[in-house]
C-alpha cells in the first residue's frame, strides 16, 4: 500500500501542475495582469498547502523538528530541485521575467525567519511578526499589480490560443488546487511510512522526505510551466511558496504550539536554506538563462546536501 501510495500520489501531481498552469495563466489574463503576479500569489500559496497542513499537524503531535524541517528542507528544495528538474527538460527564458523585486523580499523573508530561529522557541509574539511581514508583502504586491495593469490584448499565452471560458478557468484552479496538496499527501504517507521502517529520525524525514515531498506541488507547477514556455509562472510560484512557506507556515504553526529550533539546524541546514536562496541572484537579478547545464548543477547540489543529510 506504501508504494501504491506514491505512485497514485506522482500521478495527481502531475495532473494537477497542469490544470493549475493553465488555469493561472488564464486568470492572469482575465484580469489583465501579469501571469508572474498570479503565480507569486494564487499558484504559491496554492502548492505551499502541504507545507501548511503538515505543519500544523506536526505541532499537534508534539515533533516540531518535522515541521521546521519541512519549511527549511522544501525551501531548500523549492530552488535547487524545483527550479532544476524543469531547467534540465526544456530550459528557462529569463530574459524577460522581471522579478526582482520579489527576490530581494524573498531573501528579506530568510533573513527574518533566520533572526528569529536564534530567539527560539517560535512562539506567538514571532508567529506574529511573520505573519505581518506577509501581509506587507501581499499588500505591495498588490499596489504593483495595480499600477502596471497590462491590456488583455497583450497577454499572449497558450491559455488564450486555448480559447478557455471563466467556467473552464475556474474549474481548471479548482482542481489543480485541490489535487495538488491531495497528490502531495499520498506520497508523502508512502514514502514516510517507507523510512520509518529504516529507523530514519523525525527530522530527517522532516528535512528530506517530507520537505521533497511537500515541493512536488511546485516541481509539477514548474515543470509544466517550463514545457508550456511560461517561465514567469514558473520563478514566480518558487519565489511566492518561499515567501509563504516562511511567513505563513512556521508563524500559524507557532499559535499552535511553541516550536524549538533543533541545535543542528543552525550548524547546516539553515544556511544550506539561505546558499540556495543566493543562488537565484544571477538568474533573476541579471537575467541569465536557467540552462540544462544550470539544472544539472542544481540538482547535483541537492543530492550531495540529502547524502550528507542521510550520512
Amino acid at each position: 500500500m506504501d508504494w501504491l501510495f506514491v505512485i497514485a500520489g506522482l500521478v495527481i501531481l502531475v495532473f494537477g501542475g497542469d490544470f493549475l498552469v493553465r488555469g493561472a495563466v488564464a486568470l492572469a489574463t482575465r484580469l489583465g495582469i501579469s501571469a508572474l503576479v498570479v503565480s507569486l500569489t494564487v499558484v504559491a500559496f496554492g502548492t505551499s498547502a502541504p507545507e501548511l497542513l503538515i505543519a500544523i499537524q506536526a505541532a499537534l503531535d508534539g515533533v516540531p523538528e518535522l515541521a521546521l524541517g519541512n519549511v527549511v528542507g522544501s525551501n531548500t528544495a523549492n530552488v535547487l530541485l524545483v527550479l532544476g528538474i524543469p531547467a534540465v527538460l526544456s530550459g528557462l527564458d529569463m530574459k524577460n521575467v522581471h522579478t526582482e523585486r520579489n527576490f530581494y523580499l524573498m531573501l528579506f523573508a530568510t533573513l527574518l525567519f533566520i533572526v528569529l530561529c536564534f530567539t527560539t522557541p517560535l512562539k506567538a509574539w514571532q508567529g506574529a511578526l511573520l505573519l505581518v511581514s506577509l501581509c506587507a508583502i501581499l499588500f505591495s504586491t498588490y499596489k504593483e499589480a495595480m499600477g502596471s495593469r497590462a491590456k488583455l490584448k497583450e497577454l499572449e499565452s497558450e491559455v488564450d490560443d486555448e480559447n478557455i471560458g471563466n467556467g473552464k478557468m475556474a474549474i481548471f484552479l479548482l482542481v489543480g488546487l485541490v489535487s495538488l496538496p491531495l497528490g502531495a499527501h499520498l506520497l508523502i504517507e508512502g514514502a514516510t511510512s517507507i523510512a520509518q521502517k529504516f529507523g530514519v529520525s523525525e527530522a530527517i524525514i522532516g528535512l528530506t522526505l517530507v520537505a521533497l515531498g511537500t515541493s512536488l506541488p511546485e516541481l509539477a507547477t514548474t515543470v509544466m510551466a517550463a514545457l508550456r514556455k511560461e517561465p514567469a509562472v514558473a520563478i514566480g510560484n518558487v519565489i511566492g511558496s518561499n515567501m509563504f512557506n516562511l511567513l505563513a507556515i512556521p508563524a500559524i504553526a507557532a499559535f499552535v504550539a511553541p516550536l524549538p529550533v533543533p541545535a543542528e539546524f543552525f550548524r547546516v541546514d539553515l544556511w544550506v536554506m539561505f546558499g540556495a536562496s543566493l543562488l537565484m541572484a544571477p538568474f533573476v537579478l541579471l537575467h541569465w538563462n536557467l540552462t540544462r547545464i544550470w539544472g544539472a548543477l542544481f540538482i547535483v547540489c541537492y543530492v550531495f546536501y540529502v547524502m550528507f543529510l542521510l550520512g
